[in-house]
């Protein structure tokens, strides 16, 4: 053995080796460990109480026959609950609006705010009341958006069919809401116009820290803006955009308030999204079990949904 293997092999902690330590330092060691178990507790029992708690609770219902107004013990009943929603029509129906409704709104929202921020991100006039003014839709109650765009699709006394009606682009009233061809798509321009600040805001972040220095050498090269927009904004922005559209899609799929506000699923199920039909089945009809069946079904589909995307996504940006 060489005297430089031999004197590696006799310091501790050579080659990288950690040297072990002392009964006194690991006492220290865990004592920080719980100091900071102790420090995290305060945010940890919040959300073991509120969300975990709930979540669990929720989970275990999916396999009773758990029911509004039971006298009987509730009981275990297995997958039962699960393989009575693989015939439920109506459930699935609402799973499909709930898709079109979350892609739709995801993407609408993406494409307007990202173009509502490359404009805010521009040295205007007034910018910081420009910016003020985008994100009122968002600092209103869900509540106060339905009722007012309700007043705003009202047949008679609605400002968008009188607007048309001025406008010679329209010659008969239309109940936006409960007409079986517009109630979809009117609920979802609410949905979009309701949630656009939010994914304006973070994209505006996102163009903020885009190095302006490439931006600069790009347009002394001749690049033009769509050039600059794809080889220099577009690359820093994809892990914003990754981020804002998997989050609007989670929260636009989970949509209750807005939706109820407007049609409360009408008109004959044409908006009934698959929250709205859980909390009908739980809370018209008392069926608790079977509603939390359903939503076990809801966050088991869009959690696959979701890592095939981001998947797809990370496998492209490697590339």
């Amino acid at each position: 053995m060489s005297l430089t293997a031999s004197r590696a092999k006799a310091v501790p902690g050579s080659r990288g080796t950690p040297p072990p330590r002392t009964p006194a330092q690991r006492r220290q060691a865990l004592g920080l460990d719980r100091d900071a178990w102790f420090l995290l507790l305060p945010a940890l029992i919040p959300i073991l109480v509120l969300s975990v708690g709930p979540l669990l609770y929720g989970v275990s219902l999916a396999f009773t026959d758990a029911q509004a107004g039971r006298t009987a013990a509730t009981q275990f009943v297995g997958l039962d609950n699960l393989l009575d929603l693989r015939h439920d029509s109506l459930f699935w129906e609402s799973f499909r609006i709930g898709l079109i409704w979350a892609v739709s709104v995801t993407a609408l929202q993406f494409v307007l705010a990202m173009g509502l921020a490359l404009l805010l991100n521009q040295n205007l006039r007034f910018r910081w009341l420009a910016r003020t003014l985008a994100l009122v839709p968002w600092a209103m109650p869900e509540v106060v958006v339905g009722i007012m765009w309700r007043l705003v699709y009202h047949s008679d006394a609605g400002v968008l069919n009188k607007t048309l009606g001025q406008l010679g682009l329209l010659h008969e009233n239309v109940d936006w809401l409960a007409d079986l061809s517009y109630a979809l798509p009117a609920v979802i321009a609410v949905g979009v116009w309701a949630g656009m600040p939010q994914t304006t805001v973070v994209l505006l972040a996102g163009l903020q820290n885009v190095p302006h220095e490439l931006r600069e050498a790009a347009q002394l090269d001749g690049a033009g803006l769509w050039r600059r927009f794809t080889t220099v904004t577009w690359p820093a922005l994809k892990p914003v955009v990754l981020a804002i559209t998997s989050l609007n899609f989670i929260w636009n799929f989970n949509s209750f308030g807005l939706v109820y506000v407007l049609t409360q699923g009408g008109p004959g199920g044409q908006t009934r999204l698959p929250m709205l039909f859980a909390y009908e089945e739980a809370f018209k009809y008392g069926q608790f079990g079977y509603a939390a069946a359903m939503g076990l079904v809801m966050v088991a589909v869009i959690a696959v949904l979701l890592t095939l995307f981001l998947r797809k996504k990370l496998k492209e940006d490697a590339a």
